[in-house]
């Protein structure tokens, strides 16, 4: 059985293949498009996800698309309809597109891929159900999706249990965590379904002045975790922007305006919606318990990557365990979406799952070509002394980046495509940030650890390999690794194995057999307003654009300093802001 699953036409499309309940490929169409959270039908994805099974298109039992078109173009007709007038300047921007091609999705995916078979439509949060039970290690959990807005839902919770997912109860438009958090993150000057992550990194340098006015004004939040927002206070529901003049008059500040210096008026802001996302969430799993009888949670939708939010659902004990789908934002839904067509269909016991090793990847000889036809030069060392060589250029101040094995599917670097530094510097934060990323100085890195070691230097239970916990650094550690300890004295850790990522553990496992210390700063390879690179020319490009010293490319190990000028130049690409 072979099942391709899609997601596009929103944000962050891409394409999955499951061939016998085991996802074979995934990518997100960012990766290799180079255009950040594309949302155009995947076809650079499709076409990686057939090559690698070695398959034509019209071998493929059935495409799954994530969504709903029909119901979603009824959802946003209503909305339109409920304030005609306000709602015209959007309306007439949104029909065009609709009414082009989101309307016929059908024909779109037929035409454009020469796919000629059965395409099948799941619904928006159950994609986001499936991906994230069918993913998990549990044979029976609850399921919570949080969100935006898929058709209608905007959350909703139910039980998996073996091959069979039920979802009993859901949230629907406006009403919407997801758009709460987004709205915020639009009045703070981020762009929306693309730097919530950022109010996330920015919270905690302020206090949650503002969260009591936010509950009194915008949100009424119920015993069960749902919730009802004042619409009066939002535009996404008729204009095209999340908030307006209104909402500035309750604050009293305007929207701050996009790359403008943060205040501590916007950090508190940032920390009061972020106050207030983790009391809605916590009630949402407080009633999903009770109501399923579950002891193990599965989470996927946006809301799911708010790494502080599910680190205090973890501190909470609500669930025993918890699950987390690595990508759990619209990218995700494409294995979701294959996943449950696949089970639906063949009734076939749920398989194990392990999301690593999916993505695309490049052989060292196709490295080495091209290392070979552009003349650049290596550090003449053995692959199995290049991890004890990057640790002591890493623990004498260098900044590594390494490039191999398959790429990660969801937002998270895990150690396949990374920057890497040591975490003991206090000013190697202030310094990738800016010579590096090229990205606000508040933002946080993230640490890896050896998983034997988690418990020494963190305050957690259980392994985190996708990041996507925080958990405190413990006090006496937060002096030896300042530069991944947030202002908060938190971290959102990625616990590594021998068995997850032999090259990987073996740097860090070289940095504390060194320095004694089983950590590094570990952050994406790629560019602020760049995705995470694809491929090696990619990779060598952001080394020569960025103050990266090292480069292992594949088992190629490069030193920027032993470059010709003109190599580098000839590489380098203009800086974005995202």
């Amino acid at each position: 059985m072979r099942i391709l699953g899609i997601s596009c036409f929103y944000h962050d499309s891409a394409a999955a293949l499951v061939i016998d309940g085991k996802v074979t490929a995934a990518v997100p169409e960012e990766r290799i498009s180079r255009i950040k959270h594309d949302q155009e039908l995947p076809v650079n994805a499709v076409r990686f996800c057939l090559e690698k099974a070695g398959l034509n298109i019209n071998e493929l039992d059935y495409v799954v698309f994530y969504d709903k078109p029909l119901t979603k173009f009824d959802r946003i007709l209503t909305g339109y309809m409920a304030t005609p007038i306000r709602s015209c300047r959007a309306f007439l921007k949104a029909m065009p597109v609709w009414l082009r091609r989101k309307l016929w999705t059908d024909m779109v995916i037929h035409k454009e891929l020469e796919f000629d078979g059965d395409i099948l439509y799941t619904s928006h949060h159950l994609a986001h159900a499936a991906g994230a039970f069918y993913c998990s290690p549990f044979d029976r959990a609850a399921i919570l999706t949080i969100d935006g807005v898929g058709e209608w839902s905007t959350a909703s919770y139910g039980v998996g249990e073996n091959n069979r997912i039920s979802l009993k109860a859901e949230m629907r438009y406006p009403h919407s965590v997801g758009l709460l958090y987004s709205a915020l993150t639009y009045y703070l000057g981020f762009q929306v379904n693309s730097a919530e992550y950022k109010v996330m990194g920015l919270a905690p340098y302020g206090k949650p002045e503002y969260a009591e006015l936010m509950e009194k004004e915008l949100v009424t939040i119920h015993d069960d975790g749902s919730i009802h927002l004042n619409m009066d206070f939002f535009r996404f529901h008729y204009g095209d922007t999340m908030t307006g003049r209104k909402l500035e008059q309750l604050f009293g500040r305007p929207r701050r305006t996009p790359e403008s210096s943060l205040e501590s008026f916007h950090n508190d802001i940032a920390a009061s919606i972020q106050a207030v996302t983790e009391k809605i969430v916590l009630k949402m799993a407080r009633h999903t318990r009770k109501e399923t009888g579950c002891d193990k949670l599965c989470m996927a939708g946006g809301v799911a990557l708010n790494c502080k939010a599910n680190g205090l659902l973890l501190k909470e004990r609500i669930f025993d365990d918890i699950y987390v789908q690595p990508a759990s934002g619209d990218a995700g839904g494409a294995i979701g979406a294959a996943l449950y067509v696949y089970y639906k269909v063949t009734g076939d016991n749920k398989h194990p799952h392990e999301e690593f090793g999916v993505g695309p990847i490049f052989t060292d000889d196709e490295a080495g070509r091209f290392i070979e036809e552009n003349n650049i030069p290596i550090v003449d060392i053995s692959p199995e002394k290049q991890p004890e060589y990057l640790a002591k250029v890493i623990a004498d101040g260098h900044i590594a980046a390494v490039y191999q094995g398959a790429m990660e599917f969801g937002p998270r670097a895990l150690g396949f495509r990374s920057i890497l530094a040591d975490p003991r510097d206090n000013r190697m934060k202030e310094k990738i940030n800016a010579a590096v990323k090229y990205r606000e100085k508040f933002r946080p890195f993230a640490p890896v650890v050896l998983e034997e070691y988690m418990t020494e230097f963190f305050d957690c239970e259980s392994p985190s390999p996708y990041m996507l916990f925080n958990f405190q650094v413990k006090p006496d550690k937060q002096p030896v690794i300042p530069a991944v300890t947030h202002v908060d004295g938190s971290s959102r850790i990625q616990t590594v194995t021998r068995t997850q990522n032999p090259v990987y553990y073996d740097i860090v496992a070289a940095f504390h057999k060194l320095t004694g210390v089983p950590v590094l700063l570990n952050t994406s390879f790629n560019l602020r307003g760049h995705p995470i690179v694809h491929t090696p020319e990619q990779a060598f490009a952001t080394f020569c654009s960025g103050g990266i010293d090292f480069l292992l490319l594949g088992r190629y190990l490069i030193y920027k300093q032993q470059l010709p000028a003109e190599t580098v130049d000839r590489f380098l690409f203009e800086k974005s802001l995202d």
